[in-house]
């Protein structure tokens, strides 16, 4: 199993644990947060973008997976991702790189499973 595929089921099952608790500020978090990415004054594959290179600067590899994988159903391509992740590297500055790097082999396994050009 790809480390991709164990992180989706590894989210899957936790998403299902903390939703389990039954907590309303949570769940008010969790459906802010799904909101956030749907079609607005910007589009949702542009704020999937966004996303990303937050998550990117943020340091989150499980955040930059989950939008990688956003993106690439949304259609960016892996010139484009990689176009935006050097934003990220960017203003972020080398402590990004790791995760850079990490964006790198999730890409990869993108492209293996062909979900992203």
């Amino acid at each position: 199993m790809s480390e991709l595929q164990e992180f989706r089921e590894k989210r899957a099952r936790m998403n299902e644990k903390v939703m389990a608790l039954d907590h309303l500020g949570v769940k008010r978090f969790f459906n802010l947060d799904t909101n956030t990415y749907r079609d607005g004054s910007l589009d949702g594959k542009t704020k999937e973008l966004l996303g990303l290179v937050a998550s990117a600067v943020l340091r989150c590899n499980d955040c930059i997976d989950y939008h990688l994988e956003q993106c690439a159903l949304a259609g960016w391509t892996k010139a484009e991702l990689t176009d935006a992740l050097n934003v990220a590297l960017i203003v972020g500055g080398s402590i990004v790189i790791p995760h850079f790097r990490h964006a790198v082999s999730t890409m990869e396994q993108l492209q293996e499973e062909g979900s992203l050009r």
